[in-house]
């Protein structure tokens, strides 16, 4: 969009180019427009003319009949984009010029009228919130989605032992429940992002025109509650050139990204045959074309592959804001592609990763079995002998050198007979440690803990935090869905994220 928002490339009296002797080259036409990738927000497009219109009559800048004349046109552009009979050129440059056009071939030089009090720096910044919000929104969904599939898989597994890791090596005994507990967790967080992203986002930059704000009498206020927003961007510059909301959507989606991205490489290592702790359904994994044995997380490593991509986007949009001054340049053009892939890309994440995690099968026997092997247990000694009396350094010291005799001769704790475990310590005369995962887990019954009796307590809690997000997301959704709706339909309008 040029930098003062006025009109299209072609020097007619619609366009920019009145002051220019010659029409641009088609070189900088092509280079300059937008219209091939930001036509995808048309009805947020048209949702704010829409509102800027009726807002124009009730002020007295325009008349009633144009006012009606204008937003009659506007839902009739709408309903051909909907129906998908509406084309664009490279002339018309981008999608507010391009909407103008198709209006001004239904009611002729009217339309012009539409543009008073307003520039395209204003109007574009109105679009993409618009459009992020509504976006924002189906990925809050989906993150909730995700976090709901992982708490029922975990309600059936408060029991189920496995082995918990540090640097990739067998540590303590914990439940499947508890492992998966933390990854809805992180969900949680990256949900709160997303909702603190979007209380940032919603607010509209309508009434800023190029920057300074307008000569006429508008009614901002009355405008940010028709679409929905929470009011007015207070300050004129900040509105045009604020690209934060971008930025912290951006973040948002890269962070949630990440989680599934460690989600992802788990998965890959679970059902591998070096782990097989789990196996995928045949409906979420995919075979060689040379090795008929083989039984691909395939799934789960595109979710992994497509961090690099969201992240990148978010690395790209913050270079580019960087170095800008105030208020509105024609870098922030840039800031559209990115953030419509993030939200691409991580929308078919969050939609198949679900049911692949619902269908997986999990190996019990096999988890149980690895979660007491290679002196995972060695804790619990440890502790035992702390808890009478025994300095905790000089107990890990004990159980060490245990450990290491151990290995040099080919046995576990369970080979260990009653004279053998009183000649490593007195108290192991007394008291055995455990030698179970179960008992184990049991005994970390603190907030937070592994215990099952702890993790059913977190089930509940989390089943509760889950359900206030989602009536939360619902509620704003609602809010959203009605102001993006064409009068008389009664289906909800997307925000574009099809398009």
């Amino acid at each position: 969009m040029p930098a003062d928002g006025e009109g299209n490339a072609t020097g007619t009296a619609w366009g920019w180019g009145s002051r220019f002797a010659a029409t641009p080259d088609q070189r900088l036409q092509a280079f300059n427009a937008s219209i091939g990738f930001d036509q995808r927000f048309i009805r947020e497009d048209i949702r704010g003319s829409v509102a800027h219109a009726r807002m124009l009559a009730r002020q007295g800048i325009v008349s009633a009949q144009d006012a009606a004349t204008l937003e009659a046109a506007l839902w009739q552009v709408w309903d051909d984009a909907a129906a998908g009979t509406v084309a664009f050129t490279l002339a018309d440059e981008d999608i507010h010029t391009g909407v103008e056009r198709l209006m001004r071939e239904r009611i002729g030089d009217v339309t012009g009228k539409l543009h008073t009090a307003r520039s395209r720096n204003d109007q574009v910044a109105t679009d993409f919130r618009l459009w992020a919000r509504g976006a924002a929104y189906e990925v809050l969904a989906g993150v909730l989605g995700l976090a709901d599939t992982l708490a029922a898989v975990a309600a059936d597994h408060a029991d189920t032992v496995m082995p918990g890791y540090t640097h990739l090596q067998r540590a303590q005994p914990v439940v499947l429940a508890h492992h998966l507990h933390a990854y809805v967790a992180m969900l949680e967080r990256d949900a709160d992002r997303l909702r603190a992203a979007i209380d940032r986002l919603n607010r509209c930059p309508l009434g800023a025109a190029a920057l300074a704000g307008s000569t006429f009498p508008l009614d901002r206020e009355g405008v940010a509650a028709e679409l929905g927003f929470d009011g007015p961007v207070d300050n004129s510059m900040d509105a045009v050139s604020d690209r934060d909301f971008v930025l912290d959507l951006l973040n948002a989606c890269a962070m949630t990204q990440l989680h599934i991205s460690r989600l992802s490489e788990e998965v890959v290592l679970w059902t591998s045959a070096e782990f097989r702790f789990a196996t995928l359904d045949d409906a979420f994994a995919t075979g060689s074309s040379i090795m008929p044995q083989k039984k691909n997380a395939d799934i789960a490593e595109l979710a992994r592959g497509k961090t690099g991509r969201i992240v990148g986007h978010l690395v790209g949009m913050m270079v580019t804001t960087k170095g800008l001054p105030l208020t509105y340049n024609k870098d922030l053009q840039e800031d559209k592609e990115g953030l419509f892939d993030t939200v691409d890309s991580l929308l078919l994440v969050l939609d198949v990763v679900p049911p692949m995690l619902r269908t997986m099968r999990w190996d019990r026997d096999r988890m149980a079995a690895a979660a007491v092997a290679d002196f995972a247990l060695a804790t619990d000694a440890a502790d035992l002998l702390a808890r009478h009396g025994v300095p905790f350094r000089e107990a890990h010291g004990v159980v060490g050198r245990l450990v290491a005799r151990c290995v040099a001769e080919g046995r576990t704790f369970a080979d260990l007979d009653a004279a053998e475990w009183a000649a490593v310590h007195p108290v192991f005369g007394r008291e055995r440690p455990p030698l179970d995962a179960l008992t184990s887990v049991s005994a970390r019954d603190i907030t937070g803990g592994t215990a099952p009796a702890q993790v059913r307590a977190a089930q509940a809690r989390v089943t509760t935090r889950l359900a206030h997000a989602r009536a939360w997301l619902d509620e704003r959704q609602a809010i959203h869905d009605a102001v993006m709706r064409r009068p008389g339909d009664a289906g909800t309008a997307r925000s574009g994220i099809d398009a």
